[in-house]
C-alpha cells in the first residue's frame, strides 16, 4: 500500500512540475512578446489641431536611426505620453535628459543661444519644439540628411551650416508658434499667408466640416510637407556650402590682416572676390568685434576696384557708413574732381558702392568716407 501511495505521489510530482514547466515557458513568452513590442520606440505628440512646429519636430527625430521606424502616437493622455520614448509638443515639460521637449509651460524661455552656447550666439527668439528638437538634434539631423546626399562637410562647416540652416528655416517657426512678432513697433502693413507655417495649418480638417480624413493621416502629411521643405533648405545650404565655404577662410584671412589695409581696422580687402557678406557678419560675432567694420575694397572682375560699405544684415543695402554724400550718384571724370580722387568710375546713388581703377583710389575712397561720416557723426 505504501508503494502504491508513493508511486501515485511521484506521478502527481511530475504532473505539477511539468504544468509549472509551461506556466513558465508561457511567462518567458509573453515577456519576449512584450519586450520585442517594444523594440518600436515611440514619439509622442499631442491629438487635435496640429502645427507646423510638432511636424518637423517628428520629422527631424524620424531622420535619425534610433527613431527611423518610430510610431508617432498623437494623445493628450499622460499615461499613454509616459510610454512614449520621446514627446514633443505637449506634457508640459522640458527634460532632455527624459527626452521630453515642450515649450508651453510658464517659465519657460529657452532660446537656441541658452541650450547650445557652444554653437549659437546672439540667438534670442523662444524656442518652440521644432526649435527644441533641432537644438539638441540637429547636428546629428543635418549629418543624416547631407550624407544621404553624398555630401559630407567637416566639423567646422557643419557647426556654421548648423546656424545657417536655424536662420533661414527654423528660426522663423519658433517665432511664429510663440507669437513673436516680426516689428518690435508698430504694425506690419500686409500679412505673409503663404509661409509653411500656414500652408500646414491648412491641412487640418476645416472648423464645420463633418468628412475629412482622419486627423492623423493629416499630420503625415504636414510631416512630409514640413520635411519635404526642411530638406530642401538643407540641401541648398549643403550644396551651397562646397561654393561659399572656402570663402570663409579669405574672408577670415581679410578680417585679420584688417590693420595693414588701414590703421583703424575699419577697412577690409578681399584678396580673392568671393561671397563675402555672411562671413563676415559671422565671424565679427565670433571675433567679439561687430559692427568694427565699415567698408570692403575687393578686385572686380575687370581692371577696376570695388569699395562697398558693409550692410547691417547680409542682404541690406543699408550700411554702417555710406560712401560720401557728396559722391553719390555722380560718375568718371566728375567724380573724380569732386572727389579729388583720381580714377574714379562711379558712386551709387545711395551710396552702398564705388568703383575706382585702382587700388589705391578705391581705399581712398572707402578713407575719406570714413573721416566724412565721423565728421558728421555719422
Amino acid at each position: 500500500m505504501w508503494m502504491a501511495i508513493r508511486a501515485k505521489s511521484s506521478a502527481l510530482l511530475e504532473i505539477s512540475c511539468s504544468h509549472a514547466s509551461d506556466v513558465w515557458k508561457g511567462f518567458v513568452a509573453m515577456a519576449t512578446e512584450n519586450k520585442t513590442s517594444r523594440v518600436t520606440k515611440r514619439i509622442g505628440t499631442h491629438n487635435g489641431v496640429f502645427h507646423c512646429d510638432e511636424a518637423l519636430a517628428c520629422f527631424m527625430l524620424k531622420q535619425l536611426p534610433q527613431y527611423r521606424d518610430a510610431e508617432i502616437v498623437r494623445t493628450r493622455d499622460t499615461a499613454i505620453l509616459e510610454t512614449c520614448d520621446v514627446v514633443v509638443d505637449v506634457g508640459g515639460e522640458y527634460n532632455p535628459k527624459i527626452h521630453r521637449y515642450d515649450h508651453h509651460q510658464r517659465g519657460f524661455e529657452e532660446t537656441l543661444s541658452s541650450v547650445r552656447p557652444d554653437l549659437a550666439k546672439n540667438k534670442h527668439i523662444k524656442l518652440s519644439s521644432a526649435g527644441l528638437v533641432y537644438a539638441h538634434f540637429g547636428i546629428e539631423v543635418l549629418s543624416v540628411i547631407l550624407s544621404n546626399n553624398k555630401i559630407v562637410p567637416s566639423s567646422e562647416c557643419l557647426r556654421t551650416l548648423f546656424v545657417a540652416v536655424y536662420e533661414g528655416f527654423v528660426e522663423e517657426l519658433d517665432a511664429i508658434d510663440n507669437g513673436i512678432p516680426m516689428y518690435s513697433e508698430g504694425h506690419p502693413r500686409y500679412r505673409i499667408n503663404t509661409h509653411l507655417s500656414a500652408r500646414i495649418h491648412r491641412l487640418n480638417p476645416e472648423w464645420n466640416t463633418l468628412e475629412s480624413e482622419p486627423q492623423d493621416k493629416l499630420f503625415e502629411k504636414a510631416m512630409s510637407l514640413a520635411g519635404s521643405e526642411f530638406t530642401d533648405k538643407v540641401l541648398e545650404v549643403g550644396h551651397m556650402g562646397r561654393i561659399w565655404w572656402p570663402a570663409r577662410e579669405i574672408v577670415k584671412n581679410s578680417i585679420v590682416d584688417r590693420h595693414n589695409v588701414h590703421k583703424t581696422g575699419e577697412i577690409i580687402e578681399l584678396k580673392e572676390r568671393c561671397p563675402w557678406k555672411d562671413h563676415l557678419l559671422s565671424l565679427e560675432e565670433e571675433m567679439g568685434i561687430s559692427g568694427q567694420i565699415k567698408f570692403c575694397i575687393f578686385h572686380d572682375k575687370g581692371d577696376s576696384w570695388r569699395v562697398q560699405g558693409i550692410p547691417v544684415q547680409p542682404d541690406s543695402f543699408i550700411c554702417r557708413v555710406f560712401l560720401h554724400k557728396d559722391w553719390r550718384g555722380v560718375r568718371d571724370e566728375e567724380l573724380s574732381k569732386v572727389s579729388g580722387i583720381p580714377g574714379s568710375i562711379f558712386c551709387h546713388s545711395t551710396g552702398f558702392i564705388g568703383g575706382n581703377k585702382t587700388r589705391t583710389g578705391a581705399l581712398e575712397m572707402a578713407i575719406k568716407s570714413l573721416q566724412e561720416a565721423s565728421t558728421n557723426g555719422d
